[in-house]
């Protein structure tokens, strides 16, 4: 009888599996029992057969949704490890949770890339990196810093935080080597867990209306669709960036083309709503705009992180150790 666990890998585009796993292929197979052939699909009859004999789902971006019914077509799962941020992106973790099946994620390792990445855009963009790159380019001479570049720094800024999310969190530390001030707003932390980060627990209003950059890192729910709307932009200071790594959603775009548009603010945009947007959107060409297709999130070799934080949580369920990034869902026991 073979005594490792079977397992399968699930998601899409198939080649992700390699950058996840290829690195650390050994190790895993050492663990389970995993077919090369990475699932992008659940309704043929050769993964039906995989399904049914699974007690490790191993699923990423792209995975087909493990809903009630598809629980149902796998009896034997003990076990889902997300390389994400959040198992219930891909799983129905209230009906697992009924069924005794325990779920993890590697929403630590994508974390920290969207930290590194936020807090890297928070200090360019106080120096107003772009700007100087575009004056440069168009005048291709001499650029009097002293004259020219004198609203550009870091010293004593404001950076307001929305949210203090689990990346939120990491980009406040993040700051704390730099002499930027830091304000955070969300109602669920408490004061003391703010200051411990070394910033100010502050009201929405007030964040917007003191910070010269203001990040979001607070997740989509139905609470937090288009947060930042009309209202929320006439109060944000003139010439603040608006930096949003985290879920397009957030923002009320059809407002924030008309602060954009009058050159009053500017924008970092990783994520939008529709994403990507429209190819004769005008938040394409307008100046005072930065549009990147999604790459605060693990990319390239930091996807190897990811894999080799999947593979941990593989090994303690192997060894009947509990998750590290186990998710509970509340009033299920």
């Amino acid at each position: 009888m073979n005594a490792r666990p079977r397992a399968i890998v699930a998601m899409n585009p198939p080649a992700l599996a390699e950058n996840l796993f290829g690195p650390h292929r050994a190790r895993l197979s050492g663990l389970v029992d995993v077919p090369a052939e990475v699932l992008t699909e659940f309704e043929s009859d050769h993964a039906s057969r995989l399904l049914g004999d699974a007690e490790v789902l191993l699923a990423g971006w792209g995975c087909p949704r493990v809903d009630r019914a598809m629980l149902d077509r796998m009896p034997h799962l003990r076990a889902v490890v997300f390389a994400g941020g959040n198992a219930s992106a891909v799983l129905d973790t209230v009906e697992a949770t009924l069924r005794g099946i325990v779920f993890t994620n590697a929403g630590e390792g994508n974390a920290q890339a969207v930290a590194e990445y936020t807090a890297a855009t928070i200090v360019l963009a106080g120096k107003r990196a772009r700007y100087a790159e575009q004056i440069y380019r168009e005048g291709r001479a001499f650029v009097d810093r002293e004259a020219d570049l004198l609203d550009t720094g870091n010293f004593g800024r404001t950076v307001g935080l929305v949210g203090a999310s689990r990346i939120g969190r990491r980009v406040a530390q993040l700051l704390l080597a730099t002499d930027l001030r830091v304000l955070i707003y969300d109602p669920y932390a408490s004061e003391e867990e703010i200051i411990s980060l070394g910033g100010l627990k502050v009201t929405l209003d007030e964040l917007l209306a003191a910070s010269d950059i203001v990040s979001l890192h607070a997740p989509a729910t139905l609470e937090t669709a288009h947060m930042i709307a009309a209202q929320e932009l006439a109060i944000m200071r003139d010439g603040a960036v608006l930096i949003n790594t985290a879920r397009g959603s957030l923002i009320d775009h059809d407002a924030l083309r008309t602060h954009l548009r009058s050159g009053r603010i500017d924008a970092i945009l990783d994520v939008t709503e529709p994403e990507p947007l429209a190819a004769d959107d005008e938040l394409w060409s307008l100046p005072n705009v930065t549009l990147t297709p999604h790459i605060a999130g693990a990319t390239g070799n930091e996807l190897h992180r990811l894999g080799r934080d999947v593979i941990d949580e593989v090994a303690r369920f192997v060894a009947g150790e509990a998750f590290v990034g186990f998710e509970r869902v509340p009033g299920v026991v």
